[in-house]
């Protein structure tokens, strides 16, 4: 985290402190923790530092104030809307981070829209992870040639939802395969939501997803349809241009033959692979990030 950012409570009802320390030591995707963790005084220890632990199911039961916790991100997944998550307002929390689309909360992504944001605010979402990809990609394309429609599919890793083997899913029969050897098909809200964050893309973009049995990393195809003609080579300069510029440590821009596990721990939002877009003609562009 940022050296101005304190982490000094979690809350997560399920596992004990035993157990968080395992799990923060190994990691299967970014290996072993290299720094000290451990268990004292009924608190997480990392680094040396103290983090509160508490174990409630309901957020309006969490004492966050008395831990010194002002920003919350909540990222179960089931508080995302506004009147959800402002229970953690309850317990002393100031402000409110949903780590997940919400149907009706403020949505921001950063190096898009971040100049909306009103400190009156205290609910925010910070989208999802490929509208954290694709806001940055669909931006500097928007700024700069304008765009008429387009289509995104996310090639996506595995996620925490999916089964190892086949097994029931009601609502989505093929969700309920094995991502252990399949491509599964899969509905996403990603493209439609960068219109919330880029109003004038609103009902321009829409996508789909693909999971794919690799354990981190996705990764963000947009197909558009632009306004003002250009080759390759420009657009490839406007990434770079953003790269440099306004978009830094949000965009990234590579010219080498990179794979996915060569961004496993990157913490730029989009990396725009200039060797993977193609062309079709002037106006008709695919790019990879």
């Amino acid at each position: 985290l940022e050296t101005d950012l304190d982490v000094v409570a979690i809350n997560d009802p399920f596992i004990d402190l035993a157990y968080m320390v395992y799990m923060f030591k190994y990691d299967s995707v970014h290996g072993r923790f290299s720094g000290s963790v451990e268990t004292k005084d009924g608190k997480l220890w990392i680094n040396q530092k103290p983090i509160t632990v508490f174990r409630k199911r309901d957020p309006v039961q969490i004492p966050w104030g008395s831990a010194g916790a002002e920003y919350i991100v909540e990222s179960t997944g089931v508080f995302t809307t506004t009147e959800k998550a402002s229970a953690h307002l309850k317990g002393g929390a100031k402000k409110i981070v949903i780590s997940a689309p919400s149907a009706d909360a403020p949505m921001f992504v950063c190096g898009v829209n971040l100049d909306k944001y009103d400190p009156k605010f205290q609910v925010v979402s910070n989208a999802s992870c490929t509208t954290n990809c694709l806001a940055p990609l669909a931006k500097v394309v928007n700024d700069k040639f304008g765009i008429v429609e387009g289509l995104m599919t996310t090639v996506h890793a595995t996620t925490a939802t999916q089964k190892t083997v086949d097994g029931p899913s009601a609502k989505d029969w093929r969700g309920g395969r094995s991502v252990n050897n399949n491509i599964i098909p899969s509905s996403t809200g990603a493209a439609k939501a960068v219109g919330k964050v880029i109003p004038e893309l609103n009902g321009k973009l829409t996508g789909l997803s693909f999971r794919v049995p690799t354990l981190d990393v996705s990764v963000v195809d947009l197909v558009v349809r632009i306004e003002q003609s250009a080759t390759y080579d420009e657009i490839k300069e406007a990434f770079r241009e953003a790269s440099k510029g306004s978009l830094k440590g949000i965009i990234e821009y590579t010219d080498e033959h990179v794979v996915s596990t060569d961004f496993i721990g990157h913490t730029a939002s989009s990396i725009f692979d200039s060797l993977a877009g193609i062309q079709l003609n002037a106006n008709f562009v695919k790019l990879i990030a």
